[in-house]
């Protein structure tokens, strides 16, 4: 019988099947194979036992959170409280396109903005629509809500973003738990213990735990590069074939930084993230 895994606490993997939700454990053998079931996972399971047999192949896996045959990760960023960061969005995009995932940007608390600050933050958003990326903000919830069905959607970003209020604003049966902001650490606490997929909108959703930190797993320079998506608009301009933009001259993206066809912020992250691998 196949079933997908829905959630996972310590050991007991829910497994969804015809219908019927299922609490199952893993093979003794998959650890000895360094086989790990994951939120997401479609799996053979023996229904006599309540054991998963085999993890049939994946479409796509992410570490952290950890959940595969990902549709869609929803980026959930606020611009205060905790700020605005360009550098996380950044990392969180690239690593997104590394694994061939559909990005979706939604920002929260925009009514905490100053005029000015709206300003300002309109400014990026110009910029990461202009170069393709879809952008909601958490008072658009009508339209947002609608592009759920029939995918598997991953919530991810900021801690203290308010990832888990807008799951409550997308389905208030969900009741999940929501933090308040750290004044001392500036960032929120972690109020999500476990990952789980939940139905909604005719879809799923992972509820996954808040990070402050995320690291290019596996990626080289050269594919932290590749996942710049407008750099590929320029680089067949570049002097050289393999130009990492950076050092070498007649770059045609330091030309397009120059030109203001490339926002400074997102050059400046990619030269951060490249010297630190």
């Amino acid at each position: 019988m196949v079933g997908k895994i829905i959630k996972l606490i310590s050991n007991d993997y829910t497994v969804l099947c015809n219908d019927k939700l299922i609490i199952c454990k893993a093979r003794g053998k998959f650890r000895n194979d360094n086989i790990k079931p994951l939120v997401g996972d479609n799996v053979k399971i023996d229904l006599k036992n309540s054991y998963i047999l085999e993890v049939l192949p994946r479409m796509n896996e992410l570490v952290r959170p950890p959940v595969s045959n990902i549709d869609q990760i929803i980026i959930v960023m606020s611009v205060k409280e905790p700020d605005f960061s360009t550098n996380l969005l950044d990392k969180l995009l690239v690593i997104i396109e590394y694994n061939n995932i559909k990005p979706i940007i939604c920002l929260t608390k925009m009514d905490l903005l100053s005029k000015e600050e709206h300003s300002e933050i309109s400014k990026y958003i110009s910029y990461y629509q202009k170069i393709g990326y879809k952008i909601f903000n958490n008072t658009d919830i009508s339209d947002f809500s609608l592009i759920f069905k029939n995918k598997i959607s991953v919530f991810t970003g900021q801690s203290g973003a308010g990832k888990s209020t807008l799951l409550n604003m997308l389905n208030s049966d969900l009741h999940l738990k929501t933090g308040i902001i750290s004044k001392a650490l500036g960032r929120g606490k972690h109020t999500t213990r476990h990952v789980e997929l939940m139905n909604v909108n005719g879809g799923y959703i992972a509820d996954t735990p808040g990070f402050s930190d995320i690291s290019f797993i596996g990626m080289s320079k050269s594919d932290i590069r590749d996942n710049f998506i407008e750099f590929n608009e320029y680089k067949q301009d570049c002097k050289y074939r393999d130009c990492m933009h950076d050092k070498e001259d007649d770059c045609a993206i330091k030309e397009a930084v120059e030109n203001g066809n490339i926002i400074e912020s997102r050059y400046q992250d990619y030269l951060k993230f490249i010297s630190k691998e």
